[in-house]
């Protein structure tokens, strides 16, 4: 089981981002999240999608920013991230929840980790 997270860079404030996390097998019909840690904190839930259905789920500081989507005929979960603000400068990570279908924000939930990729919003 792989995942493979990529899209992260440097935008400033106000910019906007697109993280992909590509999977080695079907996503369908399990659960990914979002996950970031920034400099000096803990691992946060950020967003998750449930592959089955498209139902998703955000932390309350990316909604209404934040947009998260499966596409599964390319076993890919993108994050699409507008209006940054620096407090969003941190490592981002993508999981799958292999146990229970149903979203989550809670890490200890999640199976399998990508690689993670970092963003940092400055000027």
């Amino acid at each position: 089981v792989q995942l493979q997270a990529s899209g992260g860079g440097l935008v400033p404030p106000g910019g906007s981002l697109r993280l992909s996390c590509t999977a080695s097998f079907p996503l369908d019909p399990y659960a990914v999240g979002w996950f970031r840690r920034a400099p000096g904190k803990g691992r946060e839930g950020v967003s998750c999608v449930e592959s089955s259905d498209g139902s998703t789920i955000y932390t309350d500081s990316v909604k209404g920013r934040f947009t998260i989507s499966s596409d599964n005929a390319k076993n890919t979960v993108y994050l699409q991230m507008n209006n940054l603000k620096p407090e969003d400068t941190a490592v981002y990570y993508c999981a799958l929840k292999i146990i229970g279908l149903s979203c989550s924000l809670y890490d200890f939930e999640y199976d399998y980790w990508g690689q993670g990729t970092l963003v940092t919003v400055s000027s």
